[in-house]
């Protein structure tokens, strides 16, 4: 579905629960992200696309792809050494400069604002809280603010050694530096770049993680991490890709972790087998995605390329897309010349104005009528961060994504609210972990005879509007297929 997706539903776990579990959002947050996604979908957009705000209608509408400034694919062999993967300034110059859909465009601006709305979200809201929290952590007393469970798990079991992590933390970190330093310096990063991105991740995770524990809901702040050191070193995308990977997915992992110990924690496993089996988890994924995506680039024919692919491929790689976009972007190009003063998109930094302000206004007015409770649950955070996910999101997650939440978390809950707490959240780890099974045997059992749907009435994924994956100005480049308008 690459238009609005007006009334567009579907019948699949793996598509509702893109998102995140709708059975595990509050009901709060399954109105905060409906909030962001109607204003942003059916209110911003097509005003954006009626004033032909940032060339709108030369691209197509909802797409993670680069362009020139024609409407054409840009390519990228052009202006980046393959030998050395660095941005040529020459050819860039007597090239074209890089076009993004004005939906991604928007979705960056966004992102700006999720930023800055939980760094003020979290200091004006729980700033207080937060300081309390780590006195509480560093201080030699926190016997004393252990709750019932705490004491349980004090009285029971052993607590994890501090030097476990902190080997774990040297093991690590010297192993990041020699994969960056070594091999000849083929990633391009610098032994400082791990260091500068450890200290991002460290700086980030209290302030998402409160956000997640109160929300369920993780901010993506991946652009923060591509920026610094798209400004520090630009035309090095390899060396933006590592640095978003350390420093990002450092901050997510960490806030994964705390989430599995803290249920290990309610369902009072022993800490130390905890760790052991995050650990092993981690060293086993790994190794198994590795090998997964190894063999899936080698064995699966034009894997992610749209154009070579027929309509019912579960290749299209609609993630990855937008992280090689994204490296383009923020590691080709870089920053200054995409975003900096004089750039086609310098307007999408007053979102970061943006996010700063409006957890601001949520907050006067919530002093300002303190009896109105439910000012409190707007949450700008989450309103940002999750309508920012378009592309590679499509309009089918989110509607899905809400009716689903939405059944189980105010009607089941409402009116069987027994039934709700006992098997939610079980239907909905059972639900996750079956689609992951279907789906290895789905390609084992099928795949491999290039047999990737069933054809049924409910199966068909097409827009009905010829114009959805096209151009709508006269004149722009026709891609194939789509008609071409005078």
């Amino acid at each position: 579905m690459r238009g609005l997706g007006v009334g567009a539903i579907a019948f699949d776990w793996a598509t509702a629960a893109m998102i995140g579990s709708p059975i595990a959002a509050p009901i709060f947050v399954l109105f905060n992200v409906l909030a962001g996604y109607v204003i942003l979908v059916y209110i911003i957009m097509p005003l954006c696309y009626w004033n032909n705000l940032y060339d709108a209608r030369r691209f197509t509408f909802l797409t993670s792809h680069l362009f020139e400034s024609s409407g054409k694919p840009y390519d990228l062999n052009r202006v980046l050494d393959t030998k050395t993967f660095t941005l040529n300034v020459e050819e860039y110059d007597n090239y074209s400069r890089i076009y993004i859909s004005t939906f991604f465009a928007i979705s960056y601006g966004i992102g700006f604002a999720t930023l800055t709305a939980t760094l003020s979200h979290v200091f004006l809201f729980d700033g207080q809280y937060m300081l309390k929290l780590w006195r509480q952590a560093t201080s030699k007393a926190n016997v004393n603010f252990l709750d019932v469970h705490g004491r349980i798990m004090k009285a029971n079991y052993a607590a994890v050694p501090q030097w476990w992590f902190h080997l774990l933390l040297i093991l690590v970190t010297a192993l990041s530096i020699y994969t960056c330093e070594g091999f000849g310096g083929a990633l391009q990063l610098p032994y400082w770049g791990i260091l500068l991105a450890m200290a991002m991740a460290f700086f980030f995770t209290l302030p998402v993680g409160i956000i997640t524990a109160t929300t369920n809901s993780t901010p993506g702040l991946n652009i923060i991490t591509e920026m610094v050191i798209g400004y520090i070193m630009p035309g090095k995308p390899l060396a933006n890709v590592v640095f978003k990977t350390y420093g990002y997915m450092s901050m997510t992992q960490a806030i994964t972790f705390l989430s599995d110990f803290k249920l290990g924690y309610y369902m009072k496993i022993p800490p130390r087998s905890m760790f052991v089996a995050q650990l092993a988890g981690a060293v086993i994924a790994n190794a198994s995605y590795f090998w997964t995506a190894w063999w899936l680039l080698t064995d699966v024919p034009h894997i992610c390329d749209t154009n070579m692919l027929p309509d019912d491929t579960p290749w299209t790689c609609p993630n990855d897309s937008v992280f090689f976009s994204a490296s383009v972007i923020w590691g080709v190009v870089g920053p200054r010349r995409m975003f900096g003063p004089g750039s086609t998109y310098a307007g999408l930094n007053y979102f970061f104005l943006l996010g700063f302000l409006a957890p601001a206004v949520v907050y006067l007015f919530y002093h300002l009528f303190p009896e109105k409770k439910w000012i409190r649950l707007i949450n700008f955070p989450v309103i940002f961060g999750s309508s920012g996910g378009m592309p590679p999101n499509k309009s089918i997650n989110y509607n899905c994504w809400f009716i689903v939440g939405f059944i189980f978390n105010y009607w089941v809950f409402k009116h069987h609210k027994q039934w709700w707490g006992r098997y939610a959240y079980v239907l909905s780890a059972a639900l996750d972990a079956g689609t992951s099974f279907m789906g290895v045997i789905a390609f084992f059992a099928l795949g491999n005879y290039s047999i990737y749907s069933v054809n049924w009435w409910g199966g068909v994924t097409d827009d009905y509007c010829p114009l959805a994956k096209c151009p709508t100005e006269p004149g722009a480049y026709i891609p194939q297929g789509c008609p071409e308008l005078h």
